[in-house]
C-alpha cells in the first residue's frame, strides 16, 4: 500500500494535497502544529475514499519533536511520496523587520525541510524509491517586497530541491519543487485582488485543487523522468 507525508496538511493547499493523493490510491499521514481533532472532517473524506488516514502533531520548527514524532510512527520505514508543504508568513519591510520576525519564517520555513526530510531519508535512500515534492512560492522565485523573510525561505526551498535531486537520484528518489503564485486559501484572502487579477496573464486567483493536481503529476508514475525541477502554478505570472 502506498503512504504519502503531508506536511501541513490541516487547510488550504494542504488539505487539497491529502484529498488528492487519497483520490491517486495513497493512504495519507498529514500533519499540524497542534490539535489533531481539526482532521477530524478531512479523515471522514479520506475514509470515503477507501484510504486511511492518521494525523501527527508537532512543531516542525522544533527539531527534535518532529524527528521523534515522525520516527514514532514510521519506525525503520518511509513514505512513498513526502510532500512538504508546510509555511508561515510574518511581512513587514525589512528596514521594519525584527530579528524575531526573520527568525520565526526561516526557521519554520527553510528550518522545517530538513526538520521533517532528514529523519526519514536514511531509510528512503534504503528502499531505494521516493518522491519528496517541496511547496516553495513565486515570491521564493521573484522576491516580494513586504516579504524578504519569506521569500527567502521560499527561495531556500528552491536550492535545496536542486542539490538534494542530485544527491538522491542514484538512490531512485525524485526531488522537485511546485512554486504557486496567488492561490485562493487563507494566506491570500487578505489580499487587493482587484488589484492582483489584471497583473496574472489568466486573470484569476488559482485554486488549491490546481497546485493538488501538480503534487499528483509528481508523485505519480507519469513524472518517472523528472527530478530537481520547479513547476510554477501561478497562471502566468511569473515565466522564467
Amino acid at each position: 500500500m502506498k503512504t504519502a507525508l503531508v506536511i501541513g496538511a490541516s487547510r488550504g493547499i494542504g488539505r487539497a494535497i491529502a484529498e488528492r493523493l487519497a483520490h491517486d490510491g495513497f493512504d495519507i499521514v498529514g500533519t499540524c502544529r497542534s490539535n489533531p481533532e481539526r482532521f477530524q472532517e478531512l479523515k471522514q473524506k479520506i475514509a470515503e475514499l477507501g484510504r486511511s488516514f492518521h494525523a501527527l502533531a508537532f512543531d516542525i520548527a522544533d527539531r527534535k519533536a518532529a524527528e521523534e514524532t515522525l520516527l514514532g510512527h514510521f519506525g525503520d520505514g518511509a513514505p512513498d511520496v513526502l510532500v512538504y508543504n508546510a509555511g508561515i508568513n510574518d511581512d513587514d519591510l525589512f528596514a521594519m523587520m525584527t530579528p524575531e520576525q526573520w527568525d520565526r519564517v526561516l526557521h519554520t520555513n527553510a528550518d522545517g525541510l530538513f526538520n521533517c526530510i532528514h529523519p526519514l531519508l536514511m531509510n528512503m535512500m534504503g528502499r531505494r524509491g521516493g518522491r519528496i515534492i517541496a511547496i516553495s512560492s513565486i515570491s521564493g522565485q521573484t522576491g516580494q517586497p513586504g516579504q524578504v523573510n519569506y521569500s527567502a525561505s521560499k527561495a531556500a526551498l528552491l536550492g535545496a530541491v536542486k542539490a538534494l535531486a542530485r544527491e538522491l537520484a542514484r538512490k531512485k528518489i525524485l526531488v522537485n519543487a511546485i512554486a504557486p503564485g496567488f492561490i485562493d486559501t487563507d494566506m491570500t484572502e487578505k489580499l487587493p485582488t482587484d488589484d492582483l487579477i489584471p497583473q496574472i496573464p489568466l486573470r484569476r486567483i488559482g485554486k488549491a485543487e490546481e497546485v493538488a493536481g501538480a503534487v499528483a503529476f509528481l508523485a505519480g508514475p507519469d513524472s518517472s523522468y523528472i527530478t530537481g525541477q520547479v513547476i510554477a502554478v501561478n497562471g502566468g505570472l511569473f515565466i522564467g
